[in-house]
């Protein structure tokens, strides 16, 4: 499948050959969450069914993992399933949770030759029972490395995740556990699914791919400040020189969270 795109992709990398993430010129962010969008549209364009177009944006996370950590990411978070993607041809949601299985499969030796640590948000519990056996694992098989973590939204929904914190909340001042008055925002996010990751928790840059412009419910708590970056490119055909250009161009952008410099 990859010498469908493979000399396209091979010359927009070569347009930016030697650029140095690591020379200290560009501002890399310590979390970086991507919208992969596209898949679906790479295929059709290709004439090729739906699916394939998801099993090569596998082999895209895999490429940019790699990217990602040595540039010096701290955080990948992949928007990999939705609460809503359920809602999709059976067929293509039972493909989907199919790749999980083969993804990890063949990726953890090399996410543990890299020192890379997979972790989760969403609710992985209403996932197949072989879905979440692989999720499970590869969590288990990397628990101790310390290095990029790659972070898979899965059966993940932004409103849903806000609703359940505050009925977390709800639930301990109703046990006399809490004061209403003592909750505030840090509080709340401390109970949101990204709450493990502590100061990392809020994405510096999203990325969303395929020429779309929105969330579609993806981190809108967590995504209050972060920088946007979209690009038309299918998630499929992103590569290197695309990943560059996401970096220089958030490197550019002045971050000032509400105030004004002084």
């Amino acid at each position: 499948m990859k010498d469908l795109f493979g000399k396209k992709n091979q010359a927009k990398n070569n347009e930016l050959t030697g650029l140095d993430l690591t020379d200290g010129n560009y501002k890399i962010p310590k979390h970086l969450a991507i919208i992969m969008d596209g898949n679906g549209r790479w295929a059709q364009k290709r004439h090729l069914p739906r699916v394939a177009g998801h099993k090569e944006g596998m082999e895209t996370v895999k490429r940019v993992t790699k990217l990602a950590n040595a540039a010096g990411v701290k955080v990948l978070t992949v928007y990999a399933f939705s609460t809503e993607n359920w809602s999709r041809p059976s067929d293509e949601v039972k493909f989907l949770m199919k790749l999980p299985v083969t993804f990890f499969d063949t990726f953890v030796p090399e996410l543990q030759a890299q020192n890379v640590k997979v972790e989760t948000i969403g609710d992985i519990d209403k996932l197949p029972d072989s879905t979440k056996k692989a999720v499970d694992d590869a969590k288990e098989a990397t628990k101790e490395n310390t290095g990029l973590i790659l972070n898979f939204a899965l059966n993940y929904g932004g409103q849903a995740e806000i609703v359940e914190a505050a009925q977390s909340l709800a639930e301990d001042v109703k046990a006399g556990k809490l004061d209403a008055d003592q909750i505030d925002k840090d509080l709340l996010a401390s109970r949101l699914t990204t709450g493990f990751l502590g100061d990392l928790a809020n994405p510096d840059l999203i990325v969303r791919t395929s020429g779309e412009e929105r969330l579609s419910n993806f981190l809108p708590w967590q995504a209050a400040y972060s920088e946007f970056y979209f690009t038309n490119v299918f998630w499929p055909d992103f590569v290197e020189a695309d990943f560059n250009e996401a970096i220089k161009a958030y490197t550019k952008r002045d971050r000032r969270f509400g105030k004004v410099k002084a």
